[in-house]
């Protein structure tokens, strides 16, 4: 057994365009990528990608399967109101529809969004002093982070609004008391920036855990570390390029996201 699962559901590749297909087979592979990678909370969390050339209309999870029994034609495609555009078996849930419509309503330029209630990011999430800059990866964020407190389980449609004022123009947010959330242009940039997180959080707990001094590096290098971080992303609007590399690294595992 190549260990490869794919949900019982008709195709729907025959009834949407070749680039929905696309991007239904990609984000059902983040899926994948993100259970295999262990970041995933039973059935919940989300990663949601709009739909190319439909600016109001995104596919998200349907609520009730594991990230590893995500296919291409089982995710849901819903409008900005949570309304589905095409008829489906499944549900989705009420806190994702609130979090990625806040997100893909209100940031044009984004295409993808990345949630996620991981051990070291409900911990980092916890502590007052937010990600500390003590390693690469979270000097890469310095200046580049937003915080969202913690009003209750995201099911009233009204945080949608806090959201939105509190993401500003980053592409990575902590969830306060909650958990992580990174945005993209393309699939590929939430993701490379959702693992350089998670990887930052793990480190702070890590480093912290000794009860050690820590050593930060001094404001100038800080914000110069940054700005290089993002340089190689600035022009990189259609792909990231650890994008294939894990597509291919996936169809290896577990190829059944591509039903």
């Amino acid at each position: 057994m190549d260990g490869s699962f794919s949900v019982d559901i008709p195709s729907v590749k025959d009834q949407v365009s070749e680039e929905e297909w696309q991007a239904r087979v990609d984000l059902a592979c983040a899926y994948r990528i993100v259970d295999y990678y262990g970041w995933t909370n039973v059935i919940a969390n989300h990663i949601s990608l709009r739909v190319p050339g439909e600016e109001e209309h995104f596919l998200i999870n349907p609520y009730g399967l594991m990230y590893d029994e995500v296919t291409a034609s089982s995710l849901v495609k819903i409008d900005l109101d949570g309304n589905k555009i095409m008829d489906s078996p499944f549900d989705i849930n009420q806190a994702g529809y609130v979090i990625h419509s806040a997100i893909h309503g209100a940031r044009k330029d984004i295409t993808c969004a990345i949630h996620t209630h991981t051990e070291a990011g409900m911990a980092v999430s916890a502590q007052k002093c937010g990600l500390l800059p003590l390693s690469m990866a979270a000097i890469r964020f310095y200046g580049h982070l937003a915080y969202h407190d913690y009003e209750g389980v995201v099911l009233d449609v009204e945080e949608r609004e806090s959201i939105v004022a509190h993401l500003g123009d980053k592409y990575a947010m902590i969830l306060r008391n909650h958990g992580l959330l990174t945005l993209g242009r393309n699939l590929g940039e939430a993701f490379y920036l959702m693992y350089n997180l998670e990887k930052s959080c793990r480190s702070q707990l890590a480093a912290m855990a000794g009860g050690t001094e820590l050593e930060i590096p001094s404001e100038d290098v800080l914000r110069k570390s940054a700005a290089q971080s993002w340089i190689p992303n600035n022009n990189r609007t259609d792909m990231h390029p650890t994008w294939p590399a894990l597509v291919r690294k996936m169809d290896r595992i577990d190829p059944g996201f591509r039903t």
